[in-house]
């Protein structure tokens, strides 16, 4: 499925996604092959939805966009934990 389609398919909503094919480059996840797995109205449904596919499913690709964007983007990164004494 295309994003162009999702977008027209579920205009201004929260999609889940998983994906299956996505090529990293210069810190930048280009998505060339996804589902939408879930549908949600307002963010914290989504975060909520994210969250559950992801911790019975940790081995698989999910993120969330909203159909308001033209095109999907990750930027990748790292994410530094401070751990106290």
């Amino acid at each position: 499925m295309r994003w162009s389609e999702v977008c027209s398919r579920y205009p201004s909503r929260f999609v889940l996604v998983e994906v299956f094919k996505a090529i990293s480059s210069n810190l930048m996840r280009t998505i060339e092959e996804f589902t939408v797995v879930e549908v949600y109205d307002n963010p914290l449904q989504a975060w909520e939805g994210y969250k559950r596919h992801n911790k019975e499913n940790p081995e698989r690709e999910f993120y969330v966009f909203h159909t308001s964007k033209q095109e999907i983007e990750v930027i990748e990164g790292y994410i530094k934990a401070i751990y106290g004494a």
